[in-house]
């Protein structure tokens, strides 16, 4: 048996699965690309022009709404890592973009908060998000734009329904069947 190059018009070396999902029309796939192609443009923008990540723009979006909040908070809502969390706390400290706190006599939890520097970039870049946004749904109607945001909000709740092997219930005959 040998390892040598095959031909790819050999007709007898079809891989394709005939249970292939449609990327075009599922659901998980269509919102994975908007989110990754949307975020890295704001990205870009953020990096570019103020000097941050976009997981900084989603601390300092946090921060904004809720001070001194703990970095546990942060992970769990935007599911971050503990040490993305803590490594971009750290990196906008050092810009001065945030400061943090003990409370109650403990040293363990710190409380974070946006710096008066940190509040005003925050508001620079929430109007060239807020641009963004208006640009993804300048298609849509008012009532279009409503609707998204109300089914989006809808699957959201559905979100805790799902276990960590994707919603399979435990008999649905499928559980080990893939043993790599």
């Amino acid at each position: 048996m040998t390892n040598e190059p095959r031909d790819m018009t050999d007709e007898d070396d079809n891989r394709r699965s005939d249970s292939a999902i449609d990327l075009e029309n599922y659901l998980p796939a269509l919102l994975t690309f908007l989110a990754v192609k949307f975020s890295s443009g704001a990205a870009a923008t953020y990096r570019r022009r103020f000097g941050i990540g976009i997981t900084d723009w989603r601390i300092m979006l946090l921060l904004a709404i809720e001070p001194w909040m703990v970095a546990g908070r942060i992970s769990e809502l935007f599911a971050f890592d503990k040490a993305a969390v803590s490594r971009s706390i750290n990196f906008m400290q050092s810009k001065g973009l945030v400061e943090t706190r003990f409370r109650d006599n403990n040293q363990r939890r710190q409380h974070i908060a946006l710096t008066p520097a940190g509040l005003r970039m925050h508001d620079e870049i929430v109007k060239i998000a807020i641009a963004r946004e208006q640009q993804l749904v300048a298609g849509l109607s008012e009532e279009e734009r409503k609707t998204v945001v109300r089914l989006l909000t809808r699957m959201l709740t559905e979100l805790p329904k799902l276990s960590g092997d994707g919603g399979l219930p435990d008999d649905d005959g499928v559980s080990g069947a893939y043993d790599p």
